[in-house]
């Protein structure tokens, strides 16, 4: 194993808790490793993955993750590669044969790659020793960035005889410990954690108004011209605007968030590895298994989403063990904004009981079958939430997750049809005789016909798809697949619509309401009295931390009082017509009723829905006027005016 790791990554010895980790996983045992960003839980399974005898399937949450992770083990001479939606088919032919031969050592997907049956089938077919499930903390319902998808990991584990897993976290509270252990069935022993003080991290929380933000940033970074700096902002248009603030104060700068294009990005993200920039302004797109050392500050010109996020976002910081300084430039100016993006998440009651009235249509056979994007927009419900409350009918027994299916799939020959039939005899060359019969041709591609394959030649869409598949590797056809459709089974009808529709919509407030104490805790933390460093470990659950580091805003006598937001205008004197005439008027004539009061407020404060994209709300008079308002305040008022 040492051998290993000098002779391959590099090192001359492991970091703190690696070894305990790879030793677990070695011997054959699930194993969880929470270490700090920056900290090497990478190694946890490139390691191992070249000890191991059969392929390690690492799931990610983000593709730049895994296009980091797939730079760093080419770099090393490993054999790996990944499956994801951009890349061309005979691309991921070519991964899949990889993989098939045993070539392939590590496989990196998306969690959302497991729900495309074609790839379940490939992947049915490949031994696999390994699971790995990088940022874990996604599979607990009281992490801080809940992916409904991850919930199904354990199940994929099982159905794929995977013998072991291996989590990987910075950021896991001692609930969301137990929530992974439970899940994964990982002893206590094997959830290795190595503490979350960082002596090297100088941790600054500095009060400033809205209107001298700016200034502020100004100063603090010419004071460190030249060093490699990331500030992180909470929007896309913050990003631009600050970014070009800084190019005028002579700080070059550039912006980084997700509406850019790729190619702009990668090159952005290239220059800033390379050194030839050094300050990049960025929404928590930029960052997440970006293999930097020598960064040396992060700022927070807006606050965090929360102390989980902080944590991640600061741990990106001195890498190389150098000092390195973190700000956050406090105030409650940007308070609403984080709240917006909570309450956006919380589906109407009524839209509940839309959805389960939909599902109560699959009473007839007890197979429900929608596309996600229509059924978000029938419930008015984002994709998030809808996931969510999928998961929750799933864990109460109503519905089970059968598969999701390409609505259509649809092929081009590459040689004649005769000759593609040719080369089968019996009763195969009958089956793709009855596949190119029953298949609609149009001049170039033709789309396949499941239904008339299962009714005339007995056909099951599993074989017909293997076909497919099979012909396009041997390059006899190119094949396109599109509209997932999701299939669940209708386990139980006999719930009461309105009672359901109610216990999910309190389960929603719920999380909101702990989401919305998830940011007021990060702001006690940080205008708290107590070494700040301290504070944060002890929120994950690190005893270890020194009560007072030396080496933070608290331990040099500056306790962060943060200042209020600027006083508005009351919301009675405002006119609620003339904000919301327009809106009330499209939405009666789109849904033939008028807009809920919640439906209002979220209009008003800015936040959208699905239904928001159908009434062109961006476009309309009154669109996000009182976004600077708390959202709580605004639905009062808007309850009083209805």
């Amino acid at each position: 194993m040492h051998q290993r790791l000098e002779q391959i990554f590099g090192y001359t010895q492991f970091r703190p808790g690696q070894e305990a980790a790879i030793s677990a996983v070695l011997a054959g045992r699930s194993a969880a490793a929470i270490f700090p960003t920056g900290s090497g839980k990478s190694l946890c399974y490139q390691l191992p993955a070249l000890m191991l005898p059969h392929l390690t399937l690492v799931v990610s949450p983000l593709l730049a993750l895994i296009q980091d992770q797939l730079a760093f083990l080419h770099r090393h001479g490993i054999s790996a590669a990944s499956i994801d939606s951009a890349q061309s088919r005979d691309d991921v032919a070519d991964v899949m044969a990889r993989a098939r031969s045993g070539e392939l050592k590590i496989l990196m997907i998306s969690v959302e790659r497991l729900k495309n049956e074609r790839f379940r089938n490939f992947i049915a077919q490949v031994p696999i020793s390994l699971l790995v499930v990088d940022e874990a903390h996604c599979i607990s319902e009281w992490g801080h960035n809940f992916r409904p998808d991850y919930l199904k990991l354990p199940d994929y584990q099982r159905e794929f005889n995977i013998p072991q897993a291996l989590l990987l976290t910075a950021t896991a509270t001692p609930q969301v410990i137990i929530d992974m252990q439970d899940k994964f069935a990982i002893a206590p022993e094997d959830v290795i954690t190595t503490g979350f003080y960082r002596a090297n991290l100088h941790l600054w929380v500095e009060p400033v108004s809205g209107r001298d933000k700016r200034q502020r940033l100004v100063e603090w970074l010419h004071e460190r011209q030249g060093q490699p700096t990331i500030v992180y902002v909470t929007l896309q248009k913050t990003a631009e605007y600050i970014a070009a603030h800084l190019e005028q104060n002579g700080l070059p700068a550039s912006a980084y968030h997700a509406g850019l294009p790729t190619d702009q990005r990668e090159s952005i993200q290239k220059r800033f590895m390379g050194g030839s920039l050094n300050c990049i302004v960025a929404t928590i797109a930029f960052g997440m298994g970006i293999d930097k050392s020598d960064i040396r500050n992060v700022v927070h010109f807006d606050l965090p989403k929360s102390i989980e996020n902080y944590s991640q976002e600061i741990g990106r910081a001195g890498r190389d063990g150098a000092a390195s300084d973190c700000l956050v430039l406090a105030n409650r100016d940007s308070l609403n904004v984080l709240e917006n993006f909570v309450y956006g998440d919380t589906p109407e009651r009524e839209g509940i009981a839309r959805v389960l009235e939909d599902l109560l249509g699959a009473r007839h056979d007890g197979q429900w079958e929608f596309l996600l994007g229509p059924l978000g927009d029938l419930g008015n419900i984002r994709q998030l939430p809808l996931k969510t409350l999928l998961v929750q009918l799933e864990l109460r027994g109503l519905i089970a997750s059968r598969y999701s299916y390409f609505a259509e799939y649809r092929f081009k020959f590459m040689l004649q049809p005769h000759d593609l039939m040719a080369r089968f005899e019996g009763e195969r060359r009958e089956f793709v005789q009855a596949l190119i019969d029953t298949s609609s041709r149009a001049r170039t591609w033709a789309t396949v016909n499941f239904d008339a394959m299962y009714q005339q030649y007995g056909a099951e869409r599993g074989r017909v798809v293997k076909a497919l598949d099979y012909f396009q590797e041997k390059g006899w056809i190119e094949l396109e697949s599109k509209q997932t459709t999701e299939v669940y089974s209708l386990l139980r009808s006999d719930f009461d619509l309105q009672a359901l529709s109610t216990e999910l919509y309190e389960y929603f407030a719920h999380h909101e309401a702990t989401e919305v104490a998830r940011i007021h805790a990060m702001l006690k933390v940080f205008s708290s009295d107590q070494c700040l460093t301290h504070r944060l470990a002890r929120y994950f659950g690190d005893h270890n931390a020194p009560e007072l580091c030396g080496h933070c805003s608290v331990c040099h006598g500056q306790v962060a009082h943060l200042p209020e937001p600027p006083e508005l205008e009351p919301l009675p004197s405002r006119d609620f017509q003339q904000l919301c005439g327009e809106f009330i008027h499209k939405h009666q004539d789109y849904t033939g009723q008028p807009p809920s009061a919640e439906c209002l407020t979220r209009f008003l404060c800015g936040i959208s829905v699905p239904l928001f994209t159908k009434l062109k709300a961006r476009a309309t008079r009154g669109f996000a006027v009182l976004e600077d308002y708390p959202y709580a305040q605004v639905r009062a008022w808007v309850q009083g005016m209805l």
